[in-house]
């Protein structure tokens, strides 16, 4: 039986984040052809991909003022958030066609939506759709039309949980620039299976992030309701591989 696995390529492996709208040419495509092995093996997974904004949609957000809390009426500057990511969305969808995977682009602004308590509404037909057809779908994290707020950021994080349940995922991965969450001596942790037992140790990003960095990617895992993975890219081919990889995390 064919599994479905949700991936997330954070926007630190894909991009120097210290660097605006900079690609990391030789992780992603380290990256490209972790999925390209994986996708040509007899047991591939269905795989849905989505990407963080790394020094594309981060760098625009915050120069903006924006994130997933703070909202913006100005549309020049959703559409600068936007018109990153989908640039970033290009670059990736374009370097998985150069190794034969049939990836199709995915624009959340075009169809997503929170209402006034901050719930999200993505419709999930076009993935799984795609899916069905044998298309890899690439979520980008992008801006969200949010009702009383404008427009605000909707993260990657939260674009894996809302597709993994949606989609019915059978595993889930964050593949992130660390082996996995790592305790105060740099150790991974194994796992985890509630906030409070890390939240001593888990802090923010190293650069520019207005989602949250590791600390929101434990909270959104955690909620789930299923077993999800954080690890690095090297052990990005294990994963897809349905092997064990990184800090498994259990809400």
């Amino acid at each position: 039986m064919t599994t479905t696995t949700v991936l997330k390529l954070g926007g630190s492996v894909l991009t120097d984040k210290s660097a605006p709208e900079t690609v990391d040419g030789d992780a992603l495509d380290g990256a490209v052809g972790a999925v390209a092995e994986a996708l040509d093996a007899d047991d591939a997974p269905r795989l849905v991909l989505v990407h963080g904004g790394g020094s594309f949609g981060h760098h625009h957000a915050a120069k903006h003022g924006v994130s997933d809390a703070d909202g913006t009426r100005d549309a020049e500057a959703a559409f600068a958030v936007h018109d990153a990511m989908r640039r970033l969305n290009d670059a990736v969808v374009t370097r998985l066609h150069g190794a034969g995977v049939d990836a199709l682009p995915v624009h959340p602004l075009s169809a997503a939506t929170r209402d006034s308590a901050a719930r999200l509404s993505l419709p999930l037909d076009p993935a799984a759709t795609m899916l069905e057809e044998g298309f890899v779908p690439v979520v980008q994290a992008d801006m969200v039309a949010h009702a009383g707020a404008g427009a605000t950021v909707l993260s990657g994080d939260e674009l894996v949980t809302t597709l993994a349940r949606g989609l019915d995922a059978d595993r889930v991965g964050l593949c992130s620039t660390v082996p996995g969450v790592l305790d105060d001596d740099g150790a991974v942790i194994p796992e985890i299976t509630a906030f409070e037992d890390v939240r001593d140790v888990l802090g923010g990003s190293d650069a520019t992030d207005v989602t949250g960095g590791m600390a929101a990617k434990v909270r959104a895992l955690l909620e789930l309701g299923a077993p999800a993975r954080v690890f690095g890219p090297d052990a990005l081919a294990a994963f897809l591989a349905g092997e064990d990889a990184g800090t498994v995390i259990r809400g």
